[in-house]
């Protein structure tokens, strides 16, 4: 029954009967995370056989005769690259090879923008301002990158389908401060999204009025699907910006962070020829090479696409499960309510949840007080101000299926609090 048609009695009855569990749930003394999306125990044994795929009996020489165990190969190993360019899609000369995070090789492809600038345009640090568009809710660590460097943040509106383009094409096309787009265009974080075809045209189709404006193509989750049956596909965006004329406009990211190890994965960034050769010029200042042991390890472990394939389809039993009983959960409990709306992915770590308006930030300050730590209200927003004040990210894939049970019955019961007492404000 929806709340909105509840009487006050109802409301105020049904208050009381949530306030003694709530209470009840309280007195449990509880220390669970919903927090962050991070892999499970079982999902890191997944990849235990890894450090048996080199050994001293191993060749550590390259195709090219470089030994892995020395200096060089800045670019990274033609195994790592190979790997990357099948996980892509795209032509291993438009890979570059980074160490175990995506994040880190976000941030420093903003930091040399901000130095040295971007083929050859002015460096952003002598610019008056530079501005990103993020669209919404989105993921909170791309925010803090641009709060780092003093980036000003534009919010643009998603729905299942992607950013609103007619908004992103305005904006980059009349403000030549605008230098970037953040993007995480399968499975979106925390939505769960899967961009159209259409989105990604016309992404390759954009008119900006800055040269070195860039789309940061965060494709971190492209092969984490939750079915084996049902595997949306987004275009290539490398081919499509080629194809538009475009071929220097995006930088595509992706790491083995949750597929092996989140602290000792590979990562890599695809972009045109000219890109690459500009970030490879930066890190010989940088660096002499990141980890090639790591990269032979990583390739030998995938010498293909099908035992790539193999080993998500083993992540996706032990995620799909936990999804699915959080969803259930909430459409058990909460559908049917009016007082909230959640996002149902075929992949990625997330759920997007919504609350009435008003009361996200009540809600995972109850739920911390129970002792269920939830990813802080208003993070999936830039400078963490959601307007509405009703996202909250919900993360399922950490704890275990108990522990992510109980979590739950703690969110649950904070939302119809926190929603009742919304409503009685109006009665």
């Amino acid at each position: 029954m929806s709340y909105m048609e509840m009487t006050k009695q109802e409301l105020m009855k049904l208050r009381e009967e949530l306030l003694a569990a709530y209470e009840e749930k309280k007195r449990l003394g509880l220390n669970l995370s919903m927090a962050r999306g991070k892999p499970e125990d079982g999902q890191l044994e997944l990849s235990m056989p890894m450090l048996n795929v080199i050994n001293e009996n191993t060749s550590f020489i390259g195709g090219d005769g470089t030994d892995f165990r020395n200096y060089g190969v800045i670019s990274g190993t033609a195994e790592a690259k190979k790997l990357f360019a099948d996980i892509l899609d795209v032509k291993p000369e438009n890979i570059v090879i980074y160490g175990n995070s995506s994040l880190s090789l976000m941030y420093d492809t903003i930091s040399r923008a901000y130095i040295k600038g971007i083929l050859g345009s002015t460096p952003w640090s002598k610019l008056d301002k530079v501005k990103f568009l993020c669209p919404v809710p989105g993921y909170d660590r791309h925010f803090t990158i641009c709060e780092f460097f003093d980036i000003e943040m534009i919010n643009v509106p998603m729905d299942e389908n992607g950013p609103d383009m007619d908004t992103v094409e305005k904006l980059v096309a009349e403000d030549e401060s605008i230098k970037g787009i953040w993007c995480v265009p399968k499975y979106s974080n925390p939505s769960g999204y899967v961009y159209s075809d259409e989105v990604v045209k016309r992404f390759a189709r954009l008119k900006p009025a800055a040269e070195d404006f860039r789309i940061y193509w965060d494709n971190a989750y492209c092969i984490h699907h939750l079915y084996k049956d049902n595997q949306p596909e987004i275009l290539n965006i490398v081919t499509e910006c080629e194809k538009a004329g475009n071929p220097d406009m995006v930088y595509e990211f992706c790491s083995t962070s949750k597929v092996t190890w989140p602290g000792s994965g590979i990562s890599a960034m695809a972009s045109s020829v000219a890109n690459i050769a500009e970030t490879v010029k930066h890190m010989n200042a940088q660096i002499i090479s990141h980890d090639k042991v790591n990269q032979l390890r990583h390739a030998l472990f995938f010498p293909d696409m099908d035992t790539l394939k193999a080993h998500m389809d083993k992540h996706a039993d032990i995620m799909r499960p936990k999804f699915e009983k959080v969803l259930e959960m909430f459409d058990k409990e909460l559908g049917g309510t009016g007082i909230a709306t959640w996002t149902k992915p075929l992949g990625g770590y997330f759920i997007s949840f919504d609350g009435m308006e008003g009361t996200a930030k009540k809600i995972v300050s109850m739920c911390k007080d129970a002792g269920i730590v939830m990813t802080g209200a208003g993070a999936t927003y830039p400078y963490g101000k959601d307007p509405k004040d009703s996202n909250i990210r919900i993360a399922p894939s950490f704890p275990p299926m108990a522990e992510l049970i109980e979590a739950c019955k703690v969110f649950i019961i904070c939302v119809k609090l926190v929603s009742i007492e919304k409503i009685l404000e109006t009665k």
